[in-house]
């Protein structure tokens, strides 16, 4: 995996520099603000950018919008203190792939982190919590509705819905007793059908065209 840092505090970076090279992640540069993330992404390319919201010049939220919007195959994370509903829904809605605090311990975070480059929004457990309750409220507008989507089969209905339970995908595949690559296959597909990008896109169109139902929504 090829990083980007973007983080004003030096001593922050060279920290997690430290910390994801120990892993084996290659960082290939750093910036100080969201103009400096963009110049350096077109340059250097890197696979993901972990993204820090409170930057001089260009902030993180300001600076996600402009890198998706013209390099949208990199995947952007937020990596902040900021536990704030406003900067959460506005980092997603700007194309972030997650949104991690800096307050996780390594393991989560790492374990997170991997998850964005199998295609899976990497979200700090309290960050998806509030997503998922935003989008069963209807309030939420982080992703589009599909247009003239395909219907879904059975077996994909299920397997969204237990997307939505929150399971991971090994545990979805035990529960169905299929193959962990099987449940993946039914994500791509889920994807196709409804021509969205990610789980979480998947997750808030199930909510909010009723597909699935999200536990506990009548208490919400």
């Amino acid at each position: 995996m090829r990083v980007l840092l973007a983080d004003d505090h030096s001593l922050f970076k060279e920290g997690m520099t430290n910390l994801l090279r120990a892993r084996g992640i290659e960082v290939v540069g750093s910036a100080r603000d969201g103009f400096e993330a963009l110049e350096l992404a077109r340059a250097l390319t890197p696979e993901v950018i972990l993204m820090d919201i409170g930057m001089p010049r260009c902030d993180g939220i300001a600076a996600t919008k402009l890198v998706h919007t013209e390099l949208p195959q990199i995947h952007i994370v937020m990596l902040t203190t900021s536990a704030a509903d406003d900067d959460l829904f506005e980092a997603m809605k700007s194309g972030a792939s997650g949104y991690l605090l800096k307050s996780l311990d390594a393991d989560t975070f790492f374990a997170l982190l991997s998850s964005v480059m199998a295609g899976e929004p990497a979200l700090s457990p309290e960050m998806a919590s509030r997503i998922l309750r935003e989008f069963a409220r209807g309030g939420a507008t982080a992703t589009a509705s599909a247009p003239e989507a395909d219907p879904l089969t059975e077996r994909q209905i299920e397997v969204l819905q237990k997307v939505v339970d929150g399971l991971t995908y090994k545990d979805i595949a035990g529960g169905l007793f299929i193959t962990e690559r099987t449940v993946k296959y039914h994500m791509r597909e889920i994807l196709q059908k409804l021509h969205l990008r990610n789980k979480s896109q998947a997750i808030a169109y199930a909510l909010r065209s009723g597909l699935v139902k999200l536990p506990g929504l009548e208490t919400l």
